[in-house]
């Protein structure tokens, strides 16, 4: 299994134009063979700031993501949106436990 986790950012005046291009961006992946999880989360104290989660199944899933239309029309949308700034890791991880 796959974790990403990591940030993007934008300029905080493009934050309404911008939720509509991650819902979609969000569901597109949610639907995908292989997704576990995917999730975008505005930071409550630094406006701008976007948390992402992803989890995938493994880096056949992964490679189909990253090849898949939503993320080249998601990808289109960056310059617009002013994203600029990206911090993301992978993580491989073992199976889930609770706490």
């Amino acid at each position: 299994m796959l974790l990403i986790v990591g940030t993007i950012r934008l300029p905080p005046d493009n934050l309404m134009a911008a939720r509509p291009v991650m819902a979609r961006m969000v569901l597109a992946s949610r639907a995908e063979n292989g997704c576990e999880e995917y999730s975008y989360a505005e930071d409550v104290l630094d406006p701008g700031l976007i948390h992402v989660k992803e989890i995938w199944r493994d880096q056949a899933a992964l490679d189909r993501h990253f090849a898949s239309e939503h993320i080249a029309t998601w990808r289109a949308t960056w310059q617009e949106l002013g994203i600029g700034e990206r911090n993301l890791r992978v993580y491989e991880v073992g199976a889930p436990r609770s706490t």
